[in-house]
């Protein structure tokens, strides 16, 4: 029996009882041009489209347009402002690893749904090997996590453990994609 399920709208993935693959075929086409065009905007944002046309020696109309497609292929899901944590007084990032008491659809579901939408977490993965999630979490202090963690992580009905690192240097930190170019 062969389900295919929508993820998104760059990859689906294939399920059968037999195996599990990944099919590609629905990437938008990129070319060279708009690898250069993805490269200044996820570096600097709030260029105007001249500005971005200028340096990719195009024209102002070519280049607006090659965005817009961009966006409408999802390729560009988002243009934002990438705020300082620290100027803002956001002095702490956790990360934990959650282990689930079962990993079932449901538990899955029901932890996905109880961390959505709480801001202090910017990122949630779904982890393959012991632990069952990683979060990056960001708070002013460290009893603002405690506060987070006893008055809510933990109370999570399905979270069998939590194990959380203070990060203490950011090394490196980035949002920017290796593009090849």
């Amino acid at each position: 029996m062969l389900q295919s399920l929508r993820l998104s709208p760059i990859i689906r993935y294939i399920h059968s009882e037999n195996r599990h693959f990944v099919e590609q075929s629905n990437r938008p086409a990129i070319d060279r041009l708009d690898l250069r065009l993805l490269d200044i905007l996820q570096r600097k944002g709030a260029l105007s489209v001249a500005e971005v046309a200028a340096q990719t020696k195009l024209s102002t109309t070519t280049c607006w347009r090659r965005i817009q497609q961009l966006e409408q292929n999802g390729v560009i899901k988002a243009r934002v402002a990438l705020l300082d944590r620290n100027a803002l007084g956001l002095d702490v990032t956790i990360f934990a690893h959650v282990k689930l008491a079962t990993t079932g659809r449901d538990a899955l579901a029901e932890f996905e749904a109880a961390i959505r939408d709480r801001a202090e977490v910017l990122e949630c993965y779904t982890l393959t090997g012991e632990w069952d999630f990683l979060l990056k979490i960001v708070t002013k202090n460290i009893k603002a996590y405690e506060a987070f963690y006893l008055d809510y992580l933990s109370r999570i009905p399905c979270v069998r453990s939590v194990n959380s690192s203070v990060a203490v240097t950011v090394i490196k930190e980035s949002t920017a994609l290796p593009l090849g170019i």
